[in-house]
């Protein structure tokens, strides 16, 4: 394929971003770009390092053509060729399953450039390979999560996470924060706002009306003050009361425990969590394997695998690929088509 007849291609153009190099993320990306789905209904580009991903492909014992390219355009869509991206900053000898601020330094600046491709139009969606925090932070990069350095690079100052598998869907209100802040940080507009994007997200992805359950804070949603101190009537009811007046099908505050137990029956197309471990514990037991990590509210549709960086497995080959494929997927079906050259 040329780059004239690429530019005229209606599959959406994907930025992958290959994570931690010291992690999983150049296996689960190799795993991912190796799939017969792949290049179907998508044209995927990785943003990383050719020499890593040539690594990681040897550790899973497949094979794979590794090929730089300089932008989008350059690259061809052929099974068993991964076209990348590669800003040349990993060393060839970097350890596997350590942490290092060269991995999290490149890391970041994966998603930099892919947020680039993303605002310049040349990408319809990211789809990302996890990252650690932890190695983030020793290069200098002082942000909570991949959710929040998405934000920063595409300009958008609240964005939230909506995790996804086959049986629930779930998004969050606050994420990467300790729980006794993520409480002070809950009121009614953060609960409106996080309800009214969650609703947006699903009608783009063809549900007019979506049935959006909302969790509560405390046990039994305080069971009419008998446990904690009034949260619910002061922080999430307000909020869902606005939701509803602007439309949307939203029901709440919901005992958790219940909740979840509702919306993986099918009784909500969504459910709402408060903090973090309240949404990521369920999704986690009901499909690790298939989940999928989707932001919303940024300029473009962002998608990531549901797991993290795993050192203890990294570059053995024994790393599980399916919320890569899943992802990957996602950010194909979510994204449509680019737009026409000239418009």
């Amino acid at each position: 394929m040329t780059p004239s007849t690429a530019v005229m291609d209606a599959r959406p153009a994907i930025a992958v971003t290959m994570g931690d190099g010291a992690g999983v993320g150049p296996e689960v990306t190799v795993g991912a770009l190796l799939d017969p789905a792949a290049y179907r209904d998508g044209r995927p580009v990785v943003v990383g390092d050719a020499e890593r991903l040539r690594q990681a492909a040897r550790a899973l014992g497949v094979e794979a053509d590794v090929v730089v390219v300089e932008d989008v355009t350059a690259a061809e869509f052929t099974p068993g060729r991964i076209n990348v991206v590669d800003p040349g900053l990993l060393p060839a000898d970097l350890p596997w399953g350590e942490l290092s601020a060269e991995a999290g330094h490149a890391a970041h600046e994966y998603v930099r450039i892919a947020c680039g491709l993303a605002m310049a139009g040349d990408v319809q969606a990211i789809c990302t390979a996890p990252l650690n925090k932890a190695a983030l932070h020793a290069a200098g990069h002082l942000y909570p999560g991949h959710t929040e350095l998405l934000a920063h690079f595409c300009g958008v100052e609240e964005v939230s996470m909506m995790l996804t598998t086959p049986r629930i869907k779930v998004i969050h209100v606050t994420t990467h924060i300790g729980l006794l802040d993520a409480i002070a940080r809950i009121e009614p507009g953060l609960v409106e706002r996080t309800i009214r994007r969650g609703a947006e997200a699903l009608r783009r992805a063809g549900n007019p009306n979506p049935r959006i359950g909302v969790c509560a804070i405390n046990p039994h949603a305080g069971e009419n003050g008998l446990f904690g101190y009034g949260e619910e009537a002061e922080k999430i009811t307000p909020g869902v009361e606005a939701a509803r007046a602007a439309g949307v099908d939203a029901v709440g505050p919901l005992p958790a425990d219940t909740a979840f137990f509702l919306g993986g029956r099918g009784d909500y197309d969504l459910i709402v969590a408060m903090y973090h471990d309240q949404g990521h514990g369920p999704v986690k037991v009901l499909g690790i394997e298939a989940g999928v990590n989707i932001t919303v509210g940024l300029p473009v549709i962002r998608t990531s695998v549901d797991h993290g960086t795993a050192f203890d497995i990294a570059g053995t080959g024994r790393v599980e690929v399916g919320s890569m494929v899943e992802a990957l997927r996602q950010a194909t079906e979510l994204a449509g088509a680019p737009a026409p050259t000239g418009a």
